[in-house]
């Protein structure tokens, strides 16, 4: 979950806001004394002479983009905002984790301040680009990191360890502090200035949670992304870890490669023992440092609170609910059933009280295995917790033996979608399918900073989420188009897209952890594969202007898209994105899937136009196959496309009728295949009204 940086609901209170003024205006971008100037100007033009050391600037973007970063009051914000070269100003907005580094941790050395000759002068921000968390440590080496022999955490997921384009170069910008967080603003600062050191892909594994999701132009992300993919850069996002609720993905913008999470082949089993002889299988991740696992009596945090008042809050371990006397000694069971209560929280309260150990039970099944540490721990799904509950209650003297973790490989059926990856739709836009692909994301073994408080710290780790999952795509772009140099990162893409794979290890379509069929908006077009993306077939470029007509298709008004569109391109909106165009011309873009958020039973057939690029055989013909839900009807014009030497594009359309169809969304896709070479899959989800 994030915070927001604004402390206080006093409007007159100045907090920092971002102000978004578009693309640069000249291709170069402006220099950063002229930008700064300006910047300021605009500044003085709106805070009062008498608090004239608020006239300052804490982030400059001049490079990619226009827009700066300062202390203002909700009213001068709301003046800024009606300024002609302004798009959008809005609160600086924390966001989850994520060598350049921004001042972040102490911001006033980094202002730049309008002096009074008026040149611009910028103090020398403090700090280090070193990562403290390990986070960024772990995501960079999932996506570049060298081969390295031997690796393995504590002895678990012992192998060869690599990255996914282990001959990619990296550059890191630090924009988070353990202090701050991460800001929208230095997040904004470096991706401005990794779009001008010349990065080719930038892998941002963080975002804001869908509860506080904010439109495109008041998002940094979507923004900087944006103004990357106008630069020819790739930018990959994780799609977020609050599944599994529908309408939870986060980063969805249709220029932002988005990615869910899925186990792999290898599963983190913490088995625990009753004093029955009963065996259970849990998850979890825990070291026995005794060299002997110990039996303990059992009890449930609900029978031992503090005071009865406090039942179920002790139910859950709540801090301060358990009787700390008759919790020394024991393994505790804790109920995971309030989210605002984390498991290590949970974990923290009974071994501060000298517990043994801790069982925890969730009402589903965990994909998701918690890292404990030495302390003993094992998570059980509500079938499992059930058994455990019921023996403590049929015995006068409870007891149980936490076995230390036992890794599992070539586990099935993998993968399966991650329990805590966030589901699509998109928030604000539901004929964009999101998320775009699905990536491993659980129990991930990769690099991290060696812990300065234990002797023999392992310099790796087991980490799960999106994040985990984003950088494993980021690489096989990289990896991608260091094969296919003349690629665009929209063509990659869509090849992955179309390439991703749609069933397990027991050559079943793909589940999530509920063991019901994945849907799209869990998985988006399928699990990366990175091999067979390298030889799509065809591949469907979404464009610039398929991006700018999004814009005007969304209801962005067209004076807006000017300031934000790059400057060399005149661009106008088609003539048939008025003011009262609804959203579902959307659909419309060349994008690599199909989603429309309403197509009425009563409506009629419902068109949609796709264009294909060959990028295989010079001369060759593809035949489409439709695998659709009963009461759908999906047809495709034409059913066959064919390349000839000279021409490498061909259009179709697919129509979509809903008459029969249950409501609610369909699911299911189109295939284009050739002589047994290629098979292009295109996924759809129609919500039938």
């Amino acid at each position: 979950m994030i915070t927001s940086c604004i402390a206080s609901n006093d409007d007159q209170i100045p907090k920092p806001y971002i102000v978004y003024m578009g693309s640069p205006l000249n291709s170069s971008g402006d220099s950063a004394e002229i930008a700064e100037l300006s910047h300021l100007r605009i500044l003085s033009s709106i805070i009062p002479s008498e608090e004239s050391e608020r006239i300052s600037v804490r982030h400059s973007y001049h490079h990619a983009y226009r827009g700066f970063c300062a202390l203002l009051t909700k009213q001068e914000a709301t003046l800024l905002s009606g300024h002609e070269e302004v798009v959008s100003v809005f609160p600086d907005p924390m966001k989850l984790i994520g060598a350049r580094f921004y001042n972040i941790e102490d911001q006033d050395s980094s202002i730049t301040k309008l002096p009074k000759n008026t040149s611009s002068n910028t103090t020398r921000p403090n700090g280090s680009p070193r990562d403290r968390v390990g986070h960024g440590t772990h995501t960079a080496s999932i996506a570049a990191g060298v081969f390295v022999p031997n690796a393995s955490y504590y002895g678990l997921a012992s192998g060869i360890a690599r990255g996914g384009s282990p001959s990619a170069r990296i550059a890191t910008y630090k924009a988070c502090s353990e202090v701050n967080n991460c800001q929208g603003s230095a997040i904004l600062k470096a991706i401005d200035d990794a779009i001008r050191d010349g990065v080719d892909i930038i892998s941002i594994s963080m975002g804001r949670s869908f509860v506080f999701q904010t439109d495109f132009k008041d998002d940094p992300i979507a923004i900087g992304a944006f103004h990357a993919a106008e630069r020819g850069v790739a930018v990959v996002c994780s799609g977020g870890n609050e599944g599994p609720d529908p309408y939870t993905v986060t980063n969805s913008a249709p220029w932002i490669f988005t990615v869910a999470s899925s186990t792999i082949d290898r599963k983190f089993q913490s088995n625990v023992v009753l004093g029955n002889n009963v065996s259970l299988k849990g998850t979890g991740i825990s070291m026995d440092t005794s060299g002997r696992s110990k039996t303990y009596p059992l009890a449930f945090g609900e029978d031992i609170p503090f005071h009865p008042s406090l039942t179920s809050q002790a139910r859950n371990c709540i801090p301060g609910s358990l009787d700390a006397k008759r919790v020394a000694g024991k393994i505790i069971i804790c109920m995971n059933d309030d989210w605002s209560i984390s498991k290590e929280i949970k974990k923290l309260v009974v071994q501060d009280a000298k517990a043994k150990g801790l069982i925890l039970i969730d009402e589903q099944e965990k994909s998701t295995p918690f890292d404990s540490g030495n302390f003993p721990f094992a998570e059980f799904g509500k079938l499992a917790g059930s058994k455990i509950l019921q023996y403590i209650n049929s015995s006068q003297n409870p007891l149980a033996t936490i076995f230390p973790t036992n890794e599992i490989r070539r586990f099935k059926p993998a993968p399966v979608v991650a329990d805590t990856s966030s589901r699509g739709p998109a928030t604000f836009t539901e004929n964009i399918l999101k998320p775009d692909i699905t990536a491993p994301g659980v129990g991930i073994l990769s690099a991290m900073i060696p812990n300065e408080d234990e002797k023999e710290s392992s310099l790796f780790s087991i980490t799960s989420g999106t994040s985990m999952a984003c950088p494993h795509v980021s690489g096989t772009m990289a990896f991608i188009k260091s094969i296919h140099p003349t690629w665009s990162f929209s063509m990659i893409k869509s090849a992955i897209m179309t390439t991703a794979t749609i069933s397990n290890n027991l050559r079943k379509p793909l589940t999530n952890t509920s063991n019901l069929h994945a849907s799209p908006h869990e998985i988006g077009a399928g699990e990366l594969n990175p091999i067979k993306a390298l030889n799509p077939g065809l591949v469907f470029e979404t464009t610039m202007k398929d991006y700018y007509n999004f814009l005007c298709y969304y209801g962005y008004k067209e004076k807006e898209i000017r300031l934000i569109v790059s400057k060399k391109n005149n661009f106008n909106c088609p003539k048939n994105a008025s003011t009262n165009t609804k959203k579902e011309l959307i659909s419309h873009i060349n994008y690599p899937s199909i989603s429309i958020e309403k197509l009425k039973q009563n409506q009629g057939v419902m068109k949609i136009k796709r264009v294909a690029t060959n990028v295989g055989s010079p001369t060759v013909t593809y035949t489409s196959s439709i695998i659709s839900p009963p009461g759908l009807i999906v047809r495709v014009s034409p059913r066959m496309i064919g390349f000839v030497k000279g021409i490498k594009t061909a259009s179709f359309q697919v129509s979509f009728d809903g008459k029969k169809a249950s409501k609610g969304y369909n699911f299911g896709s189109i295939t284009w295949s050739d002589d047994g070479s290629h098979k292009v899959q295109m996924v759809f989800a129609v919500n039938v009204e």
